[in-house]
């Protein structure tokens, strides 16, 4: 049997294979490319950008626990000039992989100013919008949890680029659905979910939180339930609309759960700070399942979960 074809499209956005990286767990690229070829990712996923310099919060802002990581870093990055002048050089000599730049502001007006800065970098294919970070006092949470608010920027930014637009939702919500199809309804391209879920650790001897913060984002293998659950739900409400699986995701076998469930493609996260070789292991072991099953491409495991015998027929609201 041939090779598999492992790339896969994103509506318009085709990748040479499905597995990404997630914003703020792998810089702006740059820093990992010393460690390996970064050239052989699907797609390079930025920290977030946001119109002046942040210094983030203050520390502690990192704790781990059981099977994940809280964190409070707070939107930390360069800045959009810095950004353009520093990162953006190397980000254009890239060969393979898409580059998607992520965006953070505190307004509609700042992410408008945002997109429009970088719509004439050809080099640029995608943009992605934070709009749904716990864990600072104004990262864009307050769209990422409200449908009217959601459907109000995603329009304003349609309006302002040609890019292929992401936006990345939070699981912070009582109606996953609901906010995926107000993004999507004004024009979002694609979806990206999940991002961290609001968490408190707290230090037994001190009777302090363990962050400076006090709560902050949970990631990592915990979280994985959690966003498998979001995206399913979400392929079923929108099934046309591109899905990126995010939460958890360390083997290639936890990517082809995500597929299964509806995801497109995958974001790898706090995998990154464990074995920073993590996606290319991701990608190598797909291609091997791949082999394995005789299946040509990822894309055949789109949404195939096969739900039990005592669910078919029974309504969504019932089923999720």
């Amino acid at each position: 049997m041939a090779v598999a074809d492992v790339s896969v499209r994103l509506g318009k956005l085709k990748l040479q294979n499905p597995v990404m990286v997630a914003s703020g767990t792998f810089g702006y690229g740059q820093e990992y490319h010393r460690l390996y070829d970064v050239n052989q990712l699907g797609a390079v996923v930025t920290k977030s950008i946001s119109l002046k310099p942040r210094p983030g919060n203050p520390a502690p802002r990192i704790y781990e626990t059981p099977s994940g990581m809280l964190n409070s870093i707070g939107l930390q990055n360069v800045g959009l000039k810095a950004f353009i002048r520093e990162k953006l050089p190397f980000l254009r000599k890239l060969k393979g992989p898409k580059v998607i730049v992520n965006l953070a502001g505190e307004s509609v007006g700042e992410y408008a100013e945002l997109v429009a800065a970088l719509e004439g970098h050809r080099e640029i294919d995608g943009l992605e919008l934070n709009i749904s970070c716990p864990n600072c006092e104004r990262g864009g949470i307050e769209f990422g949890v409200d449908p009217k608010l959601t459907e109000k920027l995603i329009r304003r930014v349609r309006q302002a680029t040609r890019k292929f637009l992401i936006a990345k939702l939070s699981p912070n919500v009582t109606s996953i659905a609901e906010i995926a199809r107000a993004a999507s309804g004004a024009g979002a391209d694609g979806l990206s979910l999940i991002n961290t879920l609001l968490g408190l650790a707290v230090d037994s001897e001190s009777w302090k939180p363990r962050i400076a913060t006090i709560t902050g984002g949970l990631s990592g293998p915990a979280i994985k339930p959690v966003a498998l659950r979001m995206v399913w739900q979400v392929h079923r409400a929108l099934p046309r609309v591109p899905l990126i699986g995010i939460g958890g995701i360390f083997t290639a076998e936890d990517a082809v759960e995500f597929f299964l469930c509806g995801a497109s493609a995958v974001q790898v996260g706090t995998a990154n700070y464990v074995n920073p070789k993590a996606p290319l292991e991701i990608l190598q072991g797909l291609k091997g399942y791949l082999k394995e099953r005789r299946l040509r491409s990822p894309e055949e495991l789109l949404g195939k979960i096969k739900a039990p015998a005592v669910l078919r027929g029974v309504p969504q609201a019932v089923a999720g």
